[in-house]
């Protein structure tokens, strides 16, 4: 059986079981990362030599990446609906995975740290609120792309909507400012509807 390492407050974990769930894929999950540990270890390092979380095994065979374990499990298990068999509409679903890990990363990590993860004494207030702007703009790009669309390959979810649709529900819960984007804010209650998204996504923020 395939099995997780990783905490379920990890919005990489999150993207990994948010898509087992939707694919029908049975595993097990370890704890793993910040207060559970493990990752430090010689053993979890031989697996995954970042020290980070997720990291699967399916099978004797080794992953890490949470953007590249959702296309190998979608590849895997769902070609021709959660993994675009045509060349150019998966080139764009992994477009849209690798602009959310190179474009929309930094700015998220630095709102998400500053308010949930950092004591307010110890926050820097201009640094989060220039980063929430930072976010607000990258999520308007992507309302761009939606618009006249219910995912962003058209009518039918794919896999690149897991890692927009974790950290898309983590920016509407921020207590921030953000911009009007009717087709993201659309987009997202598609998303808020589906069990597995509820079960893995919309959690507390910690």
């Amino acid at each position: 059986m395939l099995h997780v390492w990783g905490r379920r407050n990890s919005i990489n974990v999150m993207k990994v079981l948010w898509c087992l769930d939707e694919l029908g894929v049975e595993y097990q999950r370890s704890e793993a990362g910040l207060q559970h540990g493990v990752v430090d270890s010689p053993e979890y390092r031989a697996m995954n030599p970042n020290g980070r979380v997720p990291t699967i095994v399916d099978d004797g065979f080794v992953l890490w990446e949470s953007n590249a374990i959702v296309r190998y499990l979608c590849a895997k298990h769902a070609a021709g609906t959660w993994w675009p068999v045509d060349p150019q509409a998966r080139a764009v679903a992994e477009q849209w995975m690798d602009w959310q890990h190179t474009v929309l990363l930094a700015d998220m990590t630095v709102v998400f740290w500053g308010l949930v993860r950092t004591p307010p004494e110890k926050r820097d207030p201009e640094r989060i609120a220039q980063a929430a702007v930072g976010a607000g703009r990258s999520f308007a790009m992507l309302d761009a792309a939606l618009t006249g669309k219910d995912y962003l390959l058209g009518d039918a979810i794919s896999m690149g909507d897991i890692p927009l649709g974790a950290f898309a529900w983590r920016w509407s819960a921020l207590d921030i400012e953000r911009p009007h984007l009717p087709a993201v804010e659309a987009w997202l209650a598609r998303l808020k509807a589906r069990p597995a998204f509820q079960q893995h996504v919309m959690l507390p923020l910690t």
